[in-house]
C-alpha cells in the first residue's frame, strides 16, 4: 500500500511540475516576443536558451505526449 501512495504523489507532483513548466514556457515565450520587438540581441539569446533547457525538461517527463 506504501508503494502505491509514493506512486502517486511522484505522479502528482510530475504533474504540478509539468504545470509549472509549462507555465514559464508561457512567460518565456512572452519576455522572447518583448526583446524581439526592441531588437534586445542579448535577452533573445537568453530567453531561447532557457526555452530549449525547459524543452528538454518537458521531453524528459515525456510531456508532449
Amino acid at each position: 500500500m506504501k508503494q502505491v501512495v509514493h506512486i502517486i504523489r511522484k505522479v502528482d507532483f510530475e504533474k504540478q511540475y509539468i504545470k509549472g513548466l509549462q507555465l514559464e514556457v508561457d512567460y518565456e515565450l512572452a519576455t522572447l516576443y518583448d526583446a524581439i520587438q526592441k531588437n534586445d540581441a542579448k535577452q533573445m539569446s537568453e530567453s531561447k536558451a532557457r526555452l530549449a533547457e525547459i524543452h528538454m525538461e518537458l521531453e524528459a517527463f515525456h510531456a508532449f505526449a
